[in-house]
């Protein structure tokens, strides 16, 4: 027969499996995020779905401390800091708001990255710290909120009704009074290792790290890799010629939210680097693109949403020689920022006012400003000058600008204010920037279906190509370069809605098929490279590489076949797509000029951790994270329990003294009264 363990845990708690925790990050002078104590914290739940039940909470309740269910619709700064002001919470589960808050919601800053860009009180004063333009209005800062209690997102409706039912039966008020034990209660683990800030922490780590055996590290540096390619290969382990001007393409492929790993960033990031990989995948199939006298090359960084990790370790790289591009050797910038969220047809096009009070930089923004305007396509996209007196958003450019005097443009749909209303949130969705698929579609159907924002973005994307066609120096009509919206619609599902698709399976390599989750998301993390980078980088190879006739082996070792130009090229052995009459796939080698470059703050490499200059962001370490609800006594009837506990200790160990001292009397064997005794 079948045997089942009966465990007691599992019949006192209810474990929640589908939750996502607030963590701790640190930088150079804070910490930020929440914590539990280190055995957990416990509550009394208390759902809470309008402003007038937080009075029971915070002064009516008759037992404290309570665990909040907040409504996320309440999720707010306002609420946020009552909750934070008081000792009768001992933590919050948020459940999400369906559909996404009307008024919107972004827990960012209201001005992203202060600091960390190129406006200073050295460098155009009257534009630092969004003295001209808050790009972020609706920001409340709460990401940036340090809480010294757990907070867990609830990413399950069904557990988040079986808390609420739970609360139902036991918790409710009845009649004005406090309900009756039991109580249904709620346990949050997050204990997190680090404290104080980076300085701190790393300073701890590395003191460790030189006299221990076994060093207990408490936090570590964000970090990833940066994605980037080329329109003409150029040697990656040396140097381009000092004279060779290219042009370079940026976008960010990393987000961020309240709580850990939810970084959805449809409008934040995906937007931008979808559009940006159709651009690269329109011009490489241009047919005199080897003739154009500029190269151009397609950068994605890392880590962007946290100070400009990866372009400040890239603009550091060059500087140090470090790169196989100098900044000298970098013609123009075009960067591609929030762009799904267009009113009407226009685009909008930023520029550095500051550095435009030079003439010979103001000439070449103004041919780069020319090029893209006569580029617009008539009544689909028209780009449009953002304004002369207007700073440039936050974006990856102003960390070259801080460098080098570079003219560049950043692309966006918004004039001034982020037309985003859930930047850097866990709302900031596919329905954010208005993807809808039909009713009842397999999901490769819906991988292949072209919804309106696909089509939009190839409009972007098209407009984009041609106009870096001509920046490039390219003279031929540019009418043949046309972004595909069909590949723009099966890149916004891999990177919104299924990253485990067959179209994603079929272009990585076979040892990478376990990086393919289901929900993407897009944090830099402390592990890399994340599923975004490798994906980004994959994709970008399927796009602009060519398919070669090599063996796996070749493939492989491609040093060891003659003409490989190993140091010109990157090659990869992907899966491929299923063969139609079996299981098998039928994989092939891509060749491609696409690499990786390291996207981590030089401050680490200095060991400068109260830096200013560069980015210090850290994530603590923690031992569990792990969320579950029970029904809890009073504490009458604990203490009772207790009492008679220890009573029936002490009469059993009383009892057995006694039996163990009369054990002789109590227990010897009786003669037998046959047995003679001589």
């Amino acid at each position: 027969g079948s045997c089942q363990g009966n465990s007691v845990e599992r019949k006192i708690y209810i474990p929640l499996n589908k939750t996502a925790p607030c963590v701790r990050l640190l930088n150079a002078t804070h910490q930020i995020g929440c914590q539990s104590s280190i055995s957990g914290d416990t509550g009394v739940i208390h759902v809470v779905e309008k402003e007038d039940d937080l009075n029971w909470v915070l002064t009516d309740g008759p037992h404290p401390p309570y665990m909040v269910l907040l409504d996320g619709n309440l999720f707010n700064r306002k609420v946020m800091l009552q909750l934070k002001g008081t000792s009768r919470v001992s933590g919050l589960a948020v459940a999400v708001a369906k559909p996404n808050p009307p008024q919107g919601f972004s827990p960012g800053l209201k001005c992203p990255n202060d600091g960390f860009g190129v406006y200073s009180k050295d460098y155009g004063p009257q534009y630092a710290h969004c003295n001209q333009t808050v790009w972020n209005p609706v920001g409340s800062g709460l990401s940036y909120e340090d809480f010294d209690f757990p907070i867990f997102l609830l990413e399950d409706a069904n557990e988040t009704q079986v808390i609420k039912q739970c609360y139902q039966d036991h918790n409710v008020p009845r009649d004005g009074s406090g309900p009756e034990y039991p109580l249904c209660a709620m346990q949050l683990f997050s204990h997190m290792h680090a404290v104080t800030s980076t300085v701190t922490c790393m300073r701890r780590s590395s003191l460790q790290s030189t006299f221990s055996i076994n060093p207990e590290i408490v936090c570590d540096p964000l970090l990833d890799y940066n994605v980037w390619g080329t329109l003409q290969p150029i040697n990656s382990s040396g140097k381009v010629d000092p004279d060779k001007e290219v042009i370079m393409v940026a976008s960010r492929i990393d987000s961020h939210s309240f709580f850990w790993n939810i970084a959805p960033g449809a409008e934040s990031a995906v937007s931008s680097f979808v559009t940006h990989l159709a651009a690269a995948e329109a011009l490489h199939k241009a047919s005199d693109v080897h003739l154009l006298q500029r190269n151009i090359m397609f950068t994605f960084f890392q880590g962007e949403t946290f100070d400009y990790i990866g372009s400040s370790r890239m603009v550091y790289d060059m500087e140090k020689d470090k790169f196989p591009l100098r900044l000298d050797n970098i013609h123009s910038f075009v960067e591609l920022n929030q762009v799904a969220l267009r009113n009407g047809t226009a685009l909008w096009m930023h520029t550095d006012p500051v550095s435009r009070t030079n003439d010979s930089v103001e000439v070449q923004v103004r041919n780069l400003l020319d090029i893209l305007s006569s580029s617009s396509m008539e009544g689909r996209v028209t780009l449009q000058e953002a304004g002369f007196s207007q700073p440039l958003p936050p974006s990856s450019f102003q960390r070259f600008l801080r460098a080098r005097h570079i003219p560049g443009v950043v692309l966006t749909d918004h004039q001034t204010a982020f037309q985003n209303r859930y930047y850097q949130s866990m709302y900031d969705t596919p329905e954010n920037i208005r993807i809808q698929y039909p009713e009842g579609l397999t999901p490769e159907e819906a991988l292949e279906y072209v919804t309106d924002t696909a089509k939009s973005l190839a409009d972007v994307a098209t407009v984009v190509a041609r106009a870096l066609y001509r920046l490039a120096g390219g003279a031929n009509n540019t009418s043949a370069i046309q972004a595909d919206p069909k590949t723009v619609s099966r890149m916004l599902y891999g990177f919104m809605i299924k990253m485990n698709n067959s179209w994603f399976q079929s272009i990585i390599k076979p040892d990478l098929k376990g990086i393919l989750g289901d929900v993407p998301q897009h944090y830099v993390a402390v592990s890399s490279p994340v599923n975004t980078t490798y994906l980004v980088q994959y994709v970008l190879a399927n796009l602009t590489g060519t398919v070669v006739n090599l063996t796996k082996e070749e493939c492989l070792n491609p040093e060891k076949i003659p003409n490989s130009e190993k140091e010109m090229y990157d090659y990869a052995w992907v899966q491929g797509s299923l063969d139609p009459n079996s299981t098998s796939r039928v994989p092939y080698c891509v060749r491609s000029t696409v690499r990786l470059s390291k996207a981590l703050s030089p401050a680490f490499e200095l060991r400068q951790w109260g830096s200013t200059e560069y980015s210090t962001w850290t994530e603590s370490r923690w031992k569990e994270i792990r969320a579950r609800i029970f029904l809890v006594a009073s504490k009458e009837l604990e203490i009772i329990t207790l009492v008679v506990g220890i009573i029936i200790l002490v009469f059993s160990l009383l009892a057995t003294y006694f039996i163990n001292a009369k054990a002789d009397i109590l227990f010897s064997i009786p003669r037998d009264p046959g047995a003679v005794a001589y």
